[in-house]
């Protein structure tokens, strides 16, 4: 059975996922480590758990999802997955970093571009890709279907949705994703996000002021 386990790290407290099940096989998702502490915190858990990381996936490429890629790339050897529309996004990270004093952030290329309705498969497990665009071009969400669990990266948050003021970003088109993305997903699954709490596609369907059916506006 699929097991998620979340981290919170950097300053923009991002979730990063690790999911593994009773293979010992792991996936890892958008890491955000950068210092030291934050990469033996992720380090640590995987090797007190015996997890064999296997892939290394990208919800997004923006800053705070991708600080630790060449970490857990370099670390485990494992191949760096995500969507093609998210590779300007990608190759733009180390022009800023310095900015928001990552001063030693180290970049990272894809060994696989992502296409929608992809599956990602490890251990017993298999993940269905789907293109969630407007918070970023080439946005993808991870559903496991047996367990109703959702990655669902910077799309929607508990009771908000994805910032679109970025470069890539549109708010119409967001909406729009998750509505006829997400929204059409069981209410009963559980949407782990890139920031904050867990939350429902039920919960967020009824009460989301963005984009929930007692929108005011």
């Amino acid at each position: 059975m699929l097991q998620i386990k979340s981290f919170t790290f950097n300053p923009f407290a991002e979730n990063t996922y690790v999911l593994y099940d009773e293979t010992r096989e792991a996936l890892i998702i958008d890491p955000g480590c950068y210092e030291k502490q934050e990469k033996g915190e992720l380090f640590d858990f995987i090797a007190s758990n015996g997890l064999e990381p296997v892939k290394l996936v990208n919800t997004h490429c923006h800053i705070d999802h991708v600080l630790g890629n060449a970490f857990v790339k370099n670390t485990y050897d494992i191949p760096l997955w995500y969507h093609k529309e998210e590779e300007v996004i990608l190759r733009a990270v180390g022009s800023y970093a310095p900015n928001y004093g990552f001063a030693q952030y180290q970049d990272s290329k894809a060994d696989h571009y992502i296409k929608e309705g992809e599956w990602i498969k490890f251990g017993n497990n298999k993940l269905l890709c789907i293109w969630v665009p407007g918070h970023s071009p080439g946005h993808l969400v991870f559903y496991d279907e047996l367990t109703k669990s959702c990655i669902g990266g910077d799309a929607l948050f508990k009771g908000s949705i994805g910032r679109t003021d970025l470069p890539g970003g549109h708010h119409e088109t967001l909406i729009q994703a998750i509505k006829t993305k997400l929204f059409v997903l069981p209410d009963e699954v559980t949407v782990y996000p890139g920031h904050g709490p867990e939350t429902s596609i039920g919960e967020e369907k009824k009460t989301n002021p963005f984009v929930g059916e007692n929108i005011t506006h």
